[in-house]
């Protein structure tokens, strides 16, 4: 849902575009995350670190100023550091990849210690991520309130 929101602030022909190649980004960062995984596992404070940076992500979403309006519109797509406004995109979809590519698998390790039980989450959730990123994007347009829902989700994960 996130990355949906990143595009939205592009032309409509370039939206697909920028998450082709986020998408492509995510499944390394999933799978690399999915491999450090087996490590994490063993570390009782990385499981608590990560339920605090989850519980922030919403803190900070909803404690933004200008109420719901503000927290629900897309932000125009910019051009930074020399980038045009697209690759800019681009660079945040992939810094965003990466985020919850380590958040997605803290989630797993919080809620299982079994490697097989992290595995098949981080490939399921490249596969979730490749088939709906498109239906999403047409279904955060028509009701944006449903990427506060996702952060609410995040704070009960959290």
């Amino acid at each position: 849902m996130v990355l949906a929101v990143l595009v939205l602030g592009l032309p409509k022909k370039q939206q697909r575009k920028a998450l082709r190649y986020g998408i492509l980004g995510a499944f390394v960062f999933r799978i690399a995350a999915t491999l450090f995984a087996v490590y994490m596992i063993r570390l009782n404070w990385v499981k608590l670190v990560g339920a605090l940076y989850l519980l922030y992500l919403p803190y900070k979403h909803f404690s933004q100023a200008g109420g719901a309006e503000t927290r629900r519109k897309p932000p125009p797509a910019r051009a930074w550091l020399g980038m045009s406004p697209f690759w800019t995109t681009v660079v945040k979809v992939e810094l965003t990849d990466i985020v919850f590519a380590i958040d997605s698998i803290l989630v797993a390790v919080a809620m299982s210690p079994k490697v097989w039980v992290i595995i098949c989450g981080g490939v399921l959730g490249i596969i979730a991520m490749r088939m709906l990123i498109g239906s999403l994007l047409k279904v955060v347009e028509r009701y944006p309130a449903l990427v506060d829902g996702a952060f609410v989700i995040i704070a009960w994960v959290g």
